[in-house]
């Protein structure tokens, strides 16, 4: 079975003085998924998810970071234990607007991956809606994304607010998949100070369909997300107890 993982991003408003690594494990939390912050001090952090008694298999690295510092990504992953460079983002100024755009960054992708074999670790791309937008010529940046040996980290929230049907994307890049965003949608509405989004299992989005896809396609991680929680404590408990309840219904 899939760890139950957890995005930190979704912790970067908690009040001062929360103990989130303490917080997550309590609620049944194994694994992490750290993100830029994380990285300031790398040995002091591992110590923290070692005494909480937490891995962190994967971690989000800026691309700017893994192509002009890659020994540095590199040192990170060995220190906190990260299997899996997962790329999770272009701000909307270094996004192509092209197809020929894409694949260049598919190019770049490919040969980051190569170096990430060369030391044992696996690079993923992380999708929001962009991705998932028609282009001119009628292809989609993930089909110029994922080109030979980049994997995936499938949020299917974003597919689905950029109007795709995820089922369909899981099946056609399952063979892909390394990990998924467990994150829900609001009802249309609702949630507004939380930006549309809700705690897993409290939204529309059809996990009872979605997760055994994923996870019958091979993701080793089911990580929860949500952007802006205005509870994280929550949203870390409610989402805890509907992935367990989803992970033993498909097991």
């Amino acid at each position: 079975m899939a760890p139950i993982s957890f995005q930190l991003y979704s912790a970067r408003n908690a009040p001062p003085g929360t103990d989130v690594l303490k917080t997550l494990a309590d609620v049944g939390y194994t694994n992490v998924e750290t993100y830029r912050p994380n990285y300031e001090d790398a040995e002091g952090f591992r110590k923290a998810l070692d005494a909480a008694g937490l891995t962190a298999r994967s971690g989000h690295f800026d691309l700017a970071l893994a192509e002009e510092n890659f020994a540095r990504v590199v040192e990170l992953c060995r220190i906190l234990g990260i299997e899996t460079v997962v790329i999770p983002y272009l701000l909307p100024e270094v996004r192509p607007q092209d197809a020929a755009g894409w694949r260049e960054i598919g190019q770049r992708l490919a040969e980051l991956s190569a170096e990430c074999a060369d030391e044992g670790l696996r690079l993923a791309w992380h999708n929001h809606d962009f991705e998932f937008l028609a282009l001119a010529d009628g292809s989609y940046p993930i089909e110029h994304i994922l080109t030979e040996g980049v994997l995936w980290e499938a949020d299917l929230a974003w597919i689905a607010r950029a109007g795709a049907d995820p089922a369909e994307w899981l099946e056609r890049y399952g063979a892909r998949l390394v990990s998924v965003h467990v994150k829900d949608i609001a009802p249309a509405g609702e949630n507004l100070d939380e930006d549309g989004w809700a705690d897993v299992g409290t939204g529309t989005v059809d996990w009872a369909t979605l997760w055994p896809i994923a996870v019958q396609a091979g993701a080793s991680l089911m990580i929860a997300e949500h952007d802006k929680p205005s509870d994280f404590a929550r949203f870390a408990r409610v989402s805890a107890d509907k992935m367990r309840e989803l992970a033993a219904a498909n097991a």
